[in-house]
């Protein structure tokens, strides 16, 4: 480790059920923010580093900002109980990019009681699918009820699926209350709603004393529901 004193970036958590996009989200993050701010990443499978390595061969970033935890064990270990391997990835990658204004640490494929420990993130995204069915978000988990963005991909499914996303924004957002939910469809409509609210939390963190580079570019924008 340097002796210097390395700045220490917003620490954000993505996840979610198996499929609902994740790793999507997280490349298309990448190449919003990447070129704007310091971005590095950590992603998390049981026995491989496949996402990584998508990730990386995706060309989202430096290959070397995105590194893969092999945790070996249900998801949940790594991301909620025992939080050390993702700890000591996240400060590697703060002190070898310094200063590093964003990390997104991505969960392996979990169910929908996926969270991650406070001492880990700053804030965490869940994100469902309505692939998954118009109930799941009735059905509750602490990761809909509780995540600081709560992100229903891939919309353009909901007629096959008989989904209505409007009224799984409406059932979420009486879970949540005054907490964030957006409906889109990543792969056609882009990260855009959610780039602008993760730069609204580095702006934050900023303000806070954390954080000390300008985020040049990325405009702000007011919280609305996205429904596409």
């Amino acid at each position: 480790m340097p002796d210097h004193h390395v700045q220490r970036a917003l620490r954000l958590g993505v996840c979610g059920p198996v499929g609902t996009g994740k790793t999507s989200l997280i490349a298309l993050l990448c190449r919003e923010l990447g070129p704007r701010i310091s971005v590095a990443v950590i992603t998390n499978d049981i026995y491989t580093d496949e996402d990584a390595r998508m990730l990386r061969g995706a060309g989202v970033l430096a290959p070397e900002r995105i590194r893969g935890v092999e945790t070996g064990a249900c998801p949940h270990t790594a991301i909620r109980d025992d939080i050390t391997a993702n700890l000591l990835a996240i400060e590697d990658l703060e002190a070898d990019f310094d200063p590093v204004d964003l990390v997104l640490v991505e969960s392996g494929g979990d169910n929908l009681t996926a969270t991650f420990s406070p001492a880990l993130v700053d804030a965490q995204i869940f994100v469902l699918d309505v692939a998954g069915g118009g109930d799941v978000v009735r059905k509750g988990g602490p990761g809909i009820s509780r995540a600081d963005l709560l992100v229903v991909n891939k919309t353009d499914l909901a007629p096959y699926v008989g989904a209505d996303p409007a009224r799984m924004v409406h059932d979420a957002s009486e879970r949540r209350g005054a907490l964030p939910v957006h409906a889109i469809t990543l792969r056609k409509h882009g990260a855009g709603p959610v780039a602008a609210w993760i730069c609204r939390r580095l702006d934050e963190f900023r303000a806070a004393g954390h954080l000390h580079s300008s985020i040049e570019g990325v405009p702000d924008h007011h919280h609305h529901d996205h429904v596409h």
